[in-house]
């Protein structure tokens, strides 16, 4: 089976591609000639993953998925939420994002957080829609070099390590993104 993820985070692809079973074949927006910015502008985490697949499935035909990720950290009103990848700006900085929402929380002793990811998978003419949550907290400062985004100043409920100081195989075991997939990938096996 072949599936369109709809993503130009290599990151992010590789990600997923290590937790979907071999017989699925995940192809990304450049495998299949889509360089134009899919659109996201819903407002909310689940109606941007459904707008995405939606659009590629209009535009250019394709059973695929798409997926939309924020972070919310109770203490800042939910904030950065659905614009967690362009919290410092339109650049999409990860550095930025994680100065900026270190130096919000500075004061602030609550620093409970979590990451929601939303799947939206459109194929053959249905809709269906995967949810993955994360709950833990923002650190005082960054730590590790593995993962991407807020990876550095994550940490798991449970965990003392931030998601950027584990491997991939225990993040895929406990992160949002993780959890939705797993959904998606019992869906998919029930077919």
């Amino acid at each position: 089976m072949k599936l369109v993820f709809a993503t130009n985070n290599l990151n992010k692809l590789k990600e997923v591609q290590s937790l979907v079973p071999k017989h699925i074949q995940l192809l990304s927006l450049k495998d299949i000639g889509c360089y134009e910015e899919i659109p996201e502008t819903t407002g909310t985490v689940e109606g941007n993953a459904k707008q995405k697949a939606e659009y590629l499935v209009k535009h250019y035909g394709y059973d695929c998925f798409a997926d939309d990720t924020g972070l919310e950290v109770e203490s800042l009103n939910d904030e950065p939420g659905v614009d967690t990848a362009f919290y410092a700006g339109p650049k999409r900085d990860a550095n930025a994002n994680m100065d900026k929402l270190l130096f919000n929380l500075k004061k602030e002793s609550n620093r409970k957080a979590h990451f929601k990811t939303v799947i939206a998978l459109h194929l053959n003419g249905e809709l269906k829609t995967f949810t993955g949550i994360c709950k833990g907290e923002i650190t005082k400062e960054k730590n590790g070099e593995k993962g991407f985004g807020y990876d550095p100043v994550f940490k798991a409920e449970g965990f003392n390590k931030t998601f950027a100081e584990i491997s991939l195989e225990e993040k895929n075991k406990i992160s949002h993104r993780g959890k939705a997939v797993q959904q998606l990938i019992d869906f998919l096996n029930k077919l």
